[in-house]
């Protein structure tokens, strides 16, 4: 698994030697913890923490056709998107399988697709298979493009504070930006009820250093490194589903409760008529949400919910918040039992049906924390 090129660069930046650790993290080696991942998570919530996202790839689209062939490739309006915006899509099978998902950012003169690294190459197997006569390049510029990210309610001042003079800007909209004589983008996360950032900057061999650069000056600013344990706790409380983990090729877009990945009235693309089909029959029996049980069970991916002695669903996700001592996991039960204060059973843990995001068990935790470092 690659380094990210922040990893490459990446001795001494600003961890505990005693709990510093790395791991595969979405198709990339990158920080797992700098010290306590449920402290880390804490910086997120309450202040401004710092993270890798090099195992982001970056994919440009370029010629006269790209919009109009993208449209037809993904869930998302394409068409209709304005210079400097981006959305969330999902890109199906023509069975309506999702295949992956991704954000595409309309660049002016490029699109620029964003996805997991662990992804790449099966988005770019099938952009390649679509392309026959279209006036479309894909260019994959993962190695020449990385980025760091920053969230957290003193987000938007620790970049100012670090050098970038940006305007407040909207979710999911990326914009020109320079930093110490380098060109860059800023990107706003998608989530409009938390402050969260996107530096894109250049990682190729000759520019390398101006990322670790980048992390020391946000750093200084402010902001606390965060590793992917602590990401992915941020995650599972936002309830947001990762392609691989939480998100299957057996998956249909509704069941995942994703709305913000689908448009009726785009035109056609490749999977449409299955997705028209269940949003006229409402056809889905499945959904995806969240449960909370209390303590630190062993709540493993898989691992079947029941209600009423029956089997009515699986779990994807689990993480456990110290603060609170409640246990959060994310997976797909049944619509007829999936209502929110439902009591069931992960395996043989007793579980509440929960409404995403899981923003009180996330409070919980974050004040418990913040009075012990207190």
């Amino acid at each position: 698994m690659a380094l990210t090129a922040l990893q490459a660069h990446g001795e001494g930046l600003g961890a505990d030697a005693r709990e510093y650790m790395t791991g595969e993290y979405r198709g990339a080696t990158t920080a797992a913890r700098f010290g306590d991942p449920q402290g880390e998570f804490a910086a997120l919530r309450e202040g401004c923490g710092l993270y890798d996202l090099g195992f982001r790839a970056k994919i440009s689209l370029t010629g006269g056709d790209r919009g109009r062939w993208l449209n037809g490739m993904v869930t998302n309006n394409i068409r209709d998107l304005a210079v400097g915006r981006g959305v969330y899509a999902f890109l199906l099978n023509p069975q309506g399988h999702i295949l992956g998902d991704l954000s595409a950012y309309n660049r002016g003169e490029s699109i620029t697709v964003d996805t997991d690294c662990g992804q790449l190459e099966k988005i770019l197997a099938t952009f390649d298979h679509y392309i026959i006569m279209d006036d479309v390049e894909v260019t994959n510029v993962s190695e020449q493009l990385t980025a760091l990210g920053i969230a957290g309610p003193t987000a938007y001042s620790t970049l100012t504070q670090a050098g970038f003079a940006i305007p407040e800007m909207d979710p999911l909209q990326v914009q020109p930006a320079a930093w110490c004589g380098e060109e860059c983008a800023v990107v706003r996360g998608e989530d409009e009820r938390n402050s969260a950032y996107e530096i894109w900057v250049a990682a190729s061999s000759g520019a390398a250093s101006s990322v670790r650069a980048l992390w020391d000056a946000l750093r200084a600013a402010g902001a606390v490194p965060v590793g992917s344990q602590a990401l992915e706790l941020q995650r599972i409380v936002s309830g947001i589903p990762t392609y691989g983990v939480d998100i299957r090729e057996r998956d249909l877009p509704q069941e995942t409760e994703q709305a913000r990945a689908l448009n009726f009235s785009k035109g056609c693309y490749v999977g449409q008529e299955i997705v028209e089909r269940i949003r006229s029959r409402g056809a889905v029996h499945r959904k995806f949400t969240g449960f909370i049980a209390d303590g630190a069970p062993e709540i493993a991916a898989g691992t079947k919910v029941v209600a009423g002695e029956k089997e009515v669903g699986e779990i994807t996700s689990a993480a456990f918040f110290r603060g609170a001592d409640k246990t959060v996991a994310l997976g797909y039960i049944r619509r007829e039992v999936g209502v929110a204060g439902r009591e069931v059973m992960l395996g043989t843990m007793r579980a509440t049906v929960a409404s995403l995001p899981i923003e009180d068990v996330a409070y919980l935790g974050d004040r418990s924390l913040a009075q012990q470092r207190a």
